[in-house]
């Protein structure tokens, strides 16, 4: 018999991987959201679209009947309200899979592990908040939620990625760098190039998402990344070999960057305190990672056969050609 799976969202970026993995692996897949952006999945008849917004708990039952899901991955829920209604409406599944973050842990350490580090504490305005500084405190709330139903009897599981990139991935954060890579034999790498933030590619993502709804213990968390850490100049290095592009990596320290106008946060990927993820409580279950050359080659393909340039997150080129100037000079 196959096995039937309900993603919540399932159209963008996450989610669109999540049905191609399920799909792959034998799902029958339906998918619910609002229908707000375009549907890929539009003329593949092994896909069920139900149009409703995951708020209104009659629309969410209705896509629940119509899906009668084995699993159900919950792409969507950026309020512990969400996951309230979901852990009671899918109280029967197999396995509910709810996408936290890595953001919700709260406590600088390295590396973060489930059950060891801390979460965020939620207040009840930033339960209800969509502003970004309470995004961590939201996700880890829902963490709380998910571990209080699995001591109810739910099958309900957390999976908590950190920095995703890869195909189609509409933030464009890493589109920026792809860009620099693609554009210019110079690219301005703040500080000495070796912060670390943890990223994990899309596709083992939604890998990961299906092997926890099959494998996952209800009431536990998983952390998913890459299982091979890289520093911002290696990822802008493999990058680089990815596009077959010859680059110079040139860092810039606080002051060069300052007589510019610009700081080390204003490039997006940087991070002062590394943020590392502990995998292994995933990979236990028989999850893999894509190696991360391969991943920045998919990357890359899928940055060039689009329009994305990561523009929303640039600088600015004068103010770097000002940087590298100074930089000449010393």
């Amino acid at each position: 018999m196959t096995d039937s799976a309900l993603v919540i969202g399932g159209t963008r970026f996450i989610g669109r991987h999540t049905v191609e993995d399920l799909l792959d692996n034998d799902y029958e897949v339906t998918i619910f959201n609002r229908g707000n952006h375009e549907n890929p999945f539009a003329d593949d008849d092994r896909v069920t679209h139900v149009e409703g917004d995951r708020t209104d708990d009659s629309a969410l039952e209705a896509a629940k009947s119509a899906a009668d899901p084995d699993v159900v991955i919950d792409c969507v829920a950026y309020h512990p309200a969400d996951v309230e209604r979901a852990v009671e409406i899918f109280s029967d599944v197999d396995g509910y899979v709810y996408i936290s973050s890595g953001a919700a842990y709260g406590r600088e350490e390295i590396p973060k592990r489930e059950g060891e580090t801390p979460l965020c504490d939620c207040t009840p305005e930033q339960a209800e908040s969509d502003d970004s500084d309470s995004y961590g405190p939201r996700k880890a709330e829902g963490d709380r939620i998910v571990f209080d139903a699995a001591e109810n009897g739910v099958n309900a599981m957390s999976v908590r990625p950190c920095i995703v990139y890869g195909p189609d991935d509409y933030t464009e954060r890493l589109d920026y760098w792809l860009d620099r890579v693609d554009t210019y034999d110079r690219v301005v790498v703040p500080g000495d190039g070796t912060n670390i933030w943890h990223r994990a590619y899309v596709e083992d993502v939604a890998s990961a998402l299906r092997i926890v709804a099959e494998e996952g213990e209800p009431g536990e968390a998983y952390n998913v990344g890459d299982r091979r850490l890289v520093t911002l100049e290696e990822m802008v290095e493999l990058a680089a070999d990815a596009a077959d592009a010859s680059v110079e990596v040139v860092h810039a320290g606080e002051r060069e960057l300052a007589a510019a106008g610009l700081s080390l946060d204003d490039f997006i990927l940087y991070r002062d305190y590394p943020h590392v993820l502990d995998t292994n409580k995933l990979a236990a279950l028989g999850w893999e990672s894509t190696p991360i050359a391969e991943a920045m080659r998919e990357s890359v393909r899928d940055y060039r056969a689009s329009d994305r340039d990561g523009s929303e997150w640039d600088p600015g080129r004068d103010a770097e050609e000002s940087v590298l100037e100074i930089l000449d000079t010393l």
